[in-house]
Parts: C-alpha cells; sequence; structure tokens
C-alpha cells in the first residue's frame, strides 16, 4: 500500500491548513497568556482583601454601599473624560 505522490493543488491546500493552524495556536498561546495574567492580577487582588480581612459581600450589603458604588462609577467617567480630553489635547 503506496500512497501517491500529492499534486500541486494538494500540497498548496496542505500548506494553507498548516499556516492556519499555526496561526491559531499562535492565537490560543497569546490568548492563554492574556488569561493567565487576569488571573494573576485576581490573586494579587484576593490575596490583598484576604491579609486585610476585606469581606466585600458584606462591605456591599450595608447600607449607603449602592450610592457609593454609583459615586465610584461618576468619578470614573470625570476622570475617563478627563484622560480622553488631555489625550485629544495633546495628541
Amino acid at each position: 500500500m503506496t500512497a501517491e505522490p500529492l499534486t500541486a493543488d494538494e500540497r498548496a491546500e496542505l500548506e494553507a491548513l498548516r499556516a492556519r493552524v499555526a496561526a491559531l495556536e499562535a492565537e490560543r498561546a497569546e490568548q492563554v497568556g492574556r488569561l493567565q495574567a487576569s488571573l494573576a492580577e485576581a490573586q494579587e487582588k484576593v490575596y490583598w482583601l484576604d491579609r486585610w480581612r476585606i469581606d466585600l459581600n458584606a462591605l456591599m450589603q450595608k447600607p449607603g454601599a449602592a450610592e457609593f458604588r454609583a459615586a465610584v462609577r461618576v468619578a470614573r467617567g470625570v476622570a475617563r473624560r478627563a484622560k480622553a480630553a488631555k489625550r485629544k489635547l495633546l495628541g
């Protein structure tokens, strides 16, 4: 049982498939790297919350927590708009 030699079209298709597999593998490696960085950042935040004995769930159930979160959202929006305006003026 011998394999027949590949035609030019088959060789081209095989090379295109190999290139696509290589591109997908590189994309996956990049995604895994981003995932690992995000996980490390989350673990760092949780470590400090645990070390300082802060229970975010209990903290957010206290009166005024919803208002505090709303104020933080507003402050972040103002900061983002200020940064965008600065970039626009300088850029």
